[in-house]
C-alpha cells in the first residue's frame, strides 16, 4: 500500500458514517460494539478463537497520516473538518476479548470494544477480517488434529493460500492447535515454529535415476532426510529408499559417502491409493529392518481424508495438509458480525428477522468441566461456583512478542481441547454444545424487541 496506513483497510461506508457522526456531534458518544459469529458452518461443532494478536497490533498503531487523508480526499468529497479530525484519531478505548486458542461457540462475543462511537465504527471491517479468517483456519486445523488422533501434522498450505499474508496466518493457526511444524520459512522464523520439509518431484526427475537422486539428497541434507517415493513407481521408490536407509546406517560396504551418524527419517507418499501404498511400504520397511522409518502422507488431504485413512488401518505416522486446510475448503468463512450493542449508556439491538442481535455489553461464563456456557450481561455474577469468565481485559501496551503470544494461545487451546467432549469434536453431525442465556439478558432482549430495538438498532 505504499505509504498508506492499515487504517485504510476498511469499507468506504465506515468513513462516511464516521463523518456524519462527527457532523452530528455524536462522534464521541461512548459505545460498545460486539464481534461474534451468528451460526456455526455445517459440520462444525466448535470454533477456535484466533486473530486477536493482529487486532491488538492494529489498535495500538491506529492512525491516519497526511498521505491517508489525501487519498481519502481524492476518493470522496469529505468535509475538511472530518479529515482534520481523522489525523488526530487514536484508539483510546478498552478491549475485552476471548483469549486466542480458547474454544467458543455461536453467538458468543469474541471481542468487545468500548470506545468513542466514530472510532469504534471505523474498526469494523479490519476486526472482522482478522478474526474471521484466523478463527476459520484455526478451527479447520483443530479438526485435522482431531482426525489425526495423535499423528504428526505439518502445515503445507503456503503455496495455495489466498495470498502470502493468509499463508502466514495459516501457519500460525496450525501451530496454535498443535501442528508440529510448517513448510513456511517466514512463519517459522517469525513465530518460532519448527520448519519442516521434504523434497519435490523435480529434484528426482533432474537425475538419471531415482536412486541417484535419493543418494544425492541424503549426502547433502544435513539432517535425517525424508524421501519422496512416488515420482515414478511408488513401491520401487520404497525399495530405493531402503537402499539409501542401509547406506546411511552403514550396512552397505560401498555406501557413497552416507554422511555418518544419520538415518532415514521417513518416506513420503503424495499420490495414489495412500492407504494401500502405506500398508505395502510398511511391510517392506519392516522386512528390511527399518521399523523406525516413518511413513508420511500428503496430497490433497483434509480432516475427512485423514479420518478415512486411519479408520481403514493405514499405517501412516504423519500428514502434510495444504490446500484444503489453507483455504478451509469445506467452510471457507464464518458468519461473523460486529454490532453496536450500547450507545451513550443505552442498550440497543437489531431486530430484523434472522439477523437479530442481543443488547448490552456481555460476558460468557463457562461452567466447570465444559458442561455448558451462559451468555450474560457484563455486570452479572457467575452463574455457578467455579465458572470461568471467557472475556478478559486486553492490555494495549505495545509490547508484542509473536512467539510468546503464540505459545500462550496454544496453552489456552490445549487446556480447552482436553476438556471438550468428543461428541462436540465430531467431524460430521457433532452434538451441539449447550449455550444458555441469562434471565437478565433474555429479559432485556425481549424488552427491546417489543420496543422495536428501542429505535437504536445497528
Amino acid at each position: 500500500m505504499g505509504h498508506l496506513s492499515p487504517g485504510l483497510l476498511t469499507d468506504l461506508y465506515e468513513f462516511t458514517m464516521a463523518a456524519a457522526l462527527l457532523a452530528e456531534g455524536h462522534a464521541d458518544l461512548p459505545s460498545v460494539f460486539s464481534l461474534s459469529v451468528r451460526r456455526l458452518p455445517p459440520s462444525r461443532g466448535f470454533l477456535v478463537a484466533a486473530g486477536l494478536e493482529d487486532v491488538v497490533r492494529f489498535l495500538e498503531e491506529l492512525r491516519f497520516s497526511a498521505e491517508d487523508v489525501a487519498a481519502l480526499a481524492r476518493l470522496f468529497p469529505f468535509d475538511p473538518a472530518f479529515l482534520d479530525w481523522l489525523v488526530a484519531v487514536r484508539f483510546t478505548g478498552r478491549v475485552r476479548a476471548v483469549p486466542e486458542g480458547r474454544i467458543v461457540f455461536a453467538g458468543e462475543p469474541l471481542v468487545e470494544i468500548e470506545a468513542p462511537f466514530a472510532v469504534a465504527q471505523l474498526l469494523e471491517t479490519y476486526l472482522l477480517n482478522q478474526v474471521t479468517v484466523q478463527t476459520t483456519l484455526a478451527t479447520k486445523a483443530a479438526r485435522c488434529r482431531h482426525a489425526a488422533a495423535g499423528r504428526l501434522l505439518v502445515d503445507f498450505a503456503l503455496r495455495r493460500t489466498h495470498g502470502t499474508d493468509a499463508g502466514m496466518k495459516a501457519a500460525r493457526c496450525a501451530a496454535l492447535v498443535g501442528f508440529a511444524g510448517t513448510s513456511n520459512v517466514a512463519a517459522a522464523a517469525r513465530y518460532g515454529i519448527p520448519a519442516s520439509g521434504t523434497m519435490a518431484h523435480s529434484f528426482v526427475t533432474a537425475f538419471d535415476s531415482e536412486l541417484e537422486a535419493f543418494r544425492a539428497f541424503a549426502r547433502r541434507h544435513r539432517a535425517d532426510p525424508v524421501l519422496l517415493v512416488d515420482t515414478y513407481d511408488t513401491l520401487a521408490g520404497v525399495e530405493n529408499a531402503i537402499v539409501v536407509a542401509k547406506e546411511l546406517a552403514g550396512a552397505l560396504g560401498d555406501a557413497p559417502d552416507p554422511g555418518g551418524g544419520r538415518r532415514l527419517a521417513a518416506i513420503r507418499l503424495d499420490s495414489g491409493d495412500l492407504g494401500a501404498l502405506a500398508r505395502q511400504a510398511r511391510e517392506r520397511l519392516d522386512a528390511a529392518g527399518f521399523p523406525e522409518v516413518r511413513i508420511f502422507a500428503s496430497g490433497g488431504l483434509d480432516e475427512y481424508a485423514i479420518e478415512r485413512l486411519l479408520a481403514a488401518g493405514a499405517p501412516v505416522d504423519g500428514f502434510g495438509v495444504g490446500t484444503a486446510f489453507g483455504v478451509s475448503e469445506d467452510a471457507p468463512t464464518l458468519e461473523s458480525v460486529y454490532k453496536l450493542v450500547e450507545i451513550d449508556g443505552r442498550p440497543v439491538a437489531k431486530t430484523s428477522t434472522g439477523k437479530e442481535t442481543l443488547p448490552g455489553a456481555k460476558q460468557v461464563w463457562r461452567r466447570p468441566g465444559f458442561s455448558g456456557d451462559v451468555l450474560a450481561l457484563a455486570g452479572e455474577p457467575a452463574p455457578a461456583p467455579g465458572a470461568d469468565a471467557l472475556l478478559t481485559a486486553v492490555e494495549l501496551d505495545g509490547a508484542r512478542d509473536p512467539a510468546g503470544a503464540l505459545a500462550a494461545a496454544r496453552e489456552h487451546f490445549e487446556a480447552d481441547w482436553q476438556d471438550l467432549a468428543p461428541e462436540h469434536k465430531a467431524l460430521m453431525e457433532p452434538e451441539p454444545y449447550p449455550v444458555a442465556r441469562s434471565k437478565a439478558l433474555e429479559s432485556l432482549g425481549l424488552e427491546l424487541q417489543n420496543a422495536g430495538g428501542n429505535q437504536g438498532s445497528a
